[in-house]
């Protein structure tokens, strides 16, 4: 369970948390922001390189591939031997891979850089979170915490604007360049703060006897078998034709699974923990988050690919105009986010389920502005406002969300905790993207077929609907999810003799 807070729990971070808080959520936004900044590159990069569809998806999803596959084993190993070396680590390699990729004279190492990048983000995340869970206790957690989601949706959502803005002011040739070049210097900046501000941490329970066990203590044959699994999920929605790999997906699941049952089983005798405990599944707050998150996640970014598509090509906005139309919902976004999270241990479960709804009612406003715009009866900047009320879902959603997750998290298995939570999430919006994007261009396509091949703002509005429709699916799951996390609570609290609406910390759980 989490440790009772401190006195000084509700007080404001300390100066020691606010740079340590700086340096984490520094990188933390380059990552996510990577994610969402090619959306509005890809025209550019296509034209400037000559770059096939294939070459196109590859740089699209080769970053999430690569940043999900090494989650976990990143985090494990964050657990064992220290979270700052990994850390500093995982920045250097996303600083070399943005190099990479900024400079790339063709697609093929374009896609390299891509995937370098990946794996340095997939080093350092889990450390960002681990570091809240032993630094942080009480509602400075949630606070952390707070500014944690408020990242992660700024990184989504900021990350089409600075795309745009640097299209539109270096031009396409340098402008698709410096969206990954920029994070070069801002990379090596938190290289230079994490060296001086984030001391060596303590080493986590039983990591003496990890090192004496050296690499054995990481588990290495769990981490090939989840690794294995994790690229056998991904890359059928990235490489056309390797639909059986989802086959061979299940099969290494199922074996890494019975595989970490069999080194719990051992681990009084070796004196070697698995990757990750079994039994961490079986704690209803970690699996609930893990589920709302992954769901949630696993379309948003669609969202904003989907959204970005209508506003240039069916409504020939400029890169520039199509980033401005998310400014609003990042401003919602930052505000909102540390709001939620210094009130998650009161009304968390709450919160989740209003953003739920709120996130369905987003959906709506967004499908109308789209269909409405298209036919010049709204304005197209109406699609800004949707936006705005979606970021209001997101900051509720994900802030509190990931708080609840790790409630029940010991600060000696956060790392690891992370990473799986985070393998989940990253896979989901590889899936989500694929889906959802298929979707999209497969309506697109029938609807300009129908109208003699020529393209029109109907056309794309139709196929955005279905789009959002797919979304909307999506998170309604997430939201009844919610809301029975909630009544689970509920009756909890009833059966321990607790009011439901009290402010207590067990509601949170």
């Amino acid at each position: 369970m989490t440790p009772a807070p401190s006195p000084t729990s509700a007080a404001a971070f300390t100066a020691g948390q606010r740079r340590m808080l700086t340096v984490l959520l520094i990188p933390l936004f380059l990552a996510l922001m990577s994610v969402s900044v090619v959306n509005v590159a890809l025209p550019a990069i296509e034209r400037d390189l000559g770059a096939s569809p294939a070459d196109l998806q590859w740089v699209l999803s080769g970053y999430t591939l690569t940043f999900g596959v090494v989650l976990v084993a990143a985090g494990r190993a964050g657990d064992l031997w220290g979270r700052r070396p990994l850390f500093l680590a995982g920045i250097s390699l996303y600083v070399l891979g943005s190099l990479v990729s900024g400079l790339a004279p063709n697609p093929v190492w374009l896609t390299i850089g891509r995937l370098l990048t990946g794996v340095g983000a997939g080093v350092f995340n889990p450390q960002v979170i681990g570091f809240i869970q032993t630094h942080f206790t009480g509602r400075v957690r949630g606070r952390a915490y707070g500014l944690f989601g408020m990242v992660v949706g700024l990184g989504v959502a900021a990350g089409p604007l600075l795309g745009g803005v640097l299209i539109g002011t270096l031009g396409p040739a340098w402008g698709w360049r410096g969206t990954f070049l920029m994070n070069a210097p801002v990379g090596l900046l938190a290289i230079l703060m994490g060296a001086l501000w984030l001391a060596p941490d303590t080493r986590a329970r039983g990591a003496a006897a990890s090192a004496r066990a050296g690499l054995a203590a990481l588990d290495p044959v769990g981490a090939v078998l989840l690794g294995a699994a994790s690229v056998s999920l991904m890359v059928p929605f990235i490489v056309p034709g390797t639909g059986w790999l989802l086959a061979a997906a299940a099969v290494l699941g199922a074996a890494w699974w019975l595989w970490e049952r069999r080194v719990k089983a051992t681990e009084a005798r070796t004196g070697v923990a698995p990757m990750v405990d079994p039994a961490l599944f079986r704690r209803a707050s970690f699996t609930i988050g893990a589920a709302e998150t992954t769901l949630f996640l696993a379309t948003m970014p669609a969202v904003f690919a989907v959204t970005a598509v209508f506003l240039q090509q069916g409504l020939e906005f400029t890169a520039l105009a199509s980033g401005l139309a998310t400014l609003p919902g990042a401003a919602v976004q930052a505000g909102l986010s540390p709001w939620a999270g210094a009130r998650v241990q009161r009304h968390g479960p709450r919160l989740v389920a209003l953003g739920g709804v709120v996130g369905l009612v987003s959906l709506v406003l967004l499908w109308q502005t789209v269909e409405r715009s298209a036919a010049e009866q709204w304005s197209p900047w109406t699609v800004a406002g949707a936006l705005a009320v979606m970021a209001v879902s997101q900051a509720l959603i994900l802030t509190t969300a990931q708080v609840l997750m790790m409630d029940d998290v010991q600060g000696h298995e956060a790392g690891a905790a992370g990473g799986v939570a985070q393998t989940a999430q990253r896979t989901g919006t590889a899936l989500g993207l694929s889906v959802v994007m298929g979707a999209f261009y497969g309506t697109l396509g029938s609807a300009e077929a129908a109208a003699s091949g020529t393209p029109s703002a109907v056309a794309h509005a139709h196929a955005a609907s279905v789009a959002l429709l797919l979304v909307g699916v999506s998170w309604a799951v997430t939201t009844a999810i919610a809301l029975a996390d909630l009544v689970r609570r509920r009756r909890r609290d009833r059966a321990a003799g607790v009011s439901a609406g009290t402010g207590r910390a067990a509601d949170a759980r």
